[in-house]
Order: C-alpha cells, then structure tokens, then sequence
C-alpha cells in the first residue's frame, strides 16, 4: 500500500499543484491586462501630444510669417501722414507760387519725418568735427585744413543714421589731412 499511497500523495500534490497554477495565471492575466491598459493609455496620451505640438508648430510658423509679412506696419503708418504733409506742400506751393511757403512746408514735414523715425530708434550720426571713425564714417575725399585736426570729419556729403547701436548707414564725408603743406599741394582723392 505503500505504492498506492505514494500514488495518490503524487497526483493530490499535482492537483494542488495546478490549482495554485491556475491561481497564479488568473493573476498574471490580470497584470498583463492592466498594463496592457496603461500601455494604450500612454499611447493615447503621446499621440495627443504629438498631435498638439503639431499644431504648435503650425501656429508659430503662421505667427513667424505674418510678423515677417506685417513688421514693418506701425513704422509705416507713422510715415503716412509725413507722405500727407508733402502732397500739402507741395500743393500749397503750386497754389500760392510763393517758394517760401514750400520751404516752410517741407522744412516741418522733414521735422515731422526725423520724429517718426527717431520713435523707432534711428538717430542722425553726428559726424562735422568729430573724429573720423571708419564703424561710422565713410570717407570719400581728404582735404587740407587749418581749422579741423587731422583725421578729423571736415565735411558731411550725406547724413550717416544709426538704429539703436548699429549703424544703419554710414555718413559720406571728407576728412581733414591737417594744416595745408607749404608747396600748395593738395592730396584730394576720390
């Protein structure tokens, strides 16, 4: 009997056995269906980011275009009524024939014009008397002269403007070589 009780010892442990199993798969079934859910969750989650960062770039790059397309816009409109002021002049100065009421005009609507750009940030350089610097200065001619150091702006040709601290045009200007030579030479050049 021995036999018959290592028998039956032998197949209760393997139904205990697989009952324990069976437990065990219940379990890891409802593990694997639980991170199965996380799983689609996170995946929805991404896809739902990606999605918005999507239409991020979108709005950003339409943002980028306008502002490229359109930035100029409030410096335009403060120079309409400068463009205004000329067309006035200039009729007033056909309609009177008097050239002293052009001048006026135009003498106020350029003080009009140097205030709409300086609410921007562009400023005349100041350049007659200043030393001459190349950052700022373009020199088109050098001149002998007795009253202005050497290398020093003798004349302004054409006004030299700045925006903020970076040169938007530089002033064309003569420079000052220093007192005349005595033989009367000049060292002028273009």
């Amino acid at each position: 009997m021995s036999d018959d009780q290592d028998n039956t010892n032998t197949i209760d442990n393997l139904e205990n056995g697989s009952a324990t199993d069976a437990s065990q798969d219940g379990g890891m079934q409802a593990v694997l269906a639980a991170k199965e859910d996380e799983c689609k969750a996170l995946n929805e989650k991404y896809l739902r980011l990606a999605a918005e960062f999507e239409n991020y770039k979108r709005l950003a790059q339409r943002d980028q275009r306008e502002q490229i397309k359109f930035g100029n816009e409030q410096l335009l409109k403060e120079l309409l009524p400068v463009v205004d002021n000329m067309e006035r002049a200039i009729k007033a100065a056909h309609d009177k024939g008097s050239s002293a009421a052009l001048v006026q005009g135009v003498d106020l609507t350029l003080k009009q014009l140097t205030g709409a750009l300086g609410k921007f940030g562009v400023q005349a350089v100041e350049s007659v008397g200043k030393p001459f610097d190349p950052g700022s200065h373009q020199a088109v001619s050098q001149v002998p002269s007795d009253l202005i150091p050497s290398d020093h702006v003798l004349d302004e040709f054409q006004k030299g403007y700045r925006l903020h601290d970076r040169i938007l045009r530089a002033a064309m200007v003569s420079v000052s070589s220093g007192p005349a030579q005595a033989g009367g030479e000049s060292s002028e050049t273009n």
